[in-house]
């Protein structure tokens, strides 16, 4: 259970980067909430994200010394951190993007 709680910290942890980044730069971009967010929301889901991400890195038992050393902790929790950044890779490279409970 413990690698599997690494592996979605490193999703949540990766995800707040590009939300975070975009809102302190004064730029719209597209969150859970909306296809267009603000960058004042942006900060916030990106602090959700670090929070969030933070929490169940402590809660499995795991701190960010055991996340960068070569053991199964820390491979699941990069593999989280890879999976989630092609994924954000993938979703905003494409100029149409949105979540399926956006009304298109």
């Amino acid at each position: 259970m413990n690698l599997v709680l690494a592996f979605i910290a490193g999703m949540l942890l990766t995800n707040g980067v590009p939300h975070f980044v975009s809102g302190i730069a004064g730029k719209s971009h597209m969150t859970p909430l909306s296809k267009d967010s603000s960058a004042l929301v942006n900060v916030a889901w990106a602090f959700v994200n670090f929070i969030i991400g933070i929490w169940l890195l402590n809660y499995s038992g795991g701190n960010l010394n055991q996340a960068i050393s070569l053991n199964s902790y820390s491979l699941s929790f990069l593999a989280g951190a890879l999976f989630m950044a092609l994924s954000d890779a993938w979703l905003f490279s494409n100029l149409n993007a949105s979540f399926p409970w956006f009304k298109k």
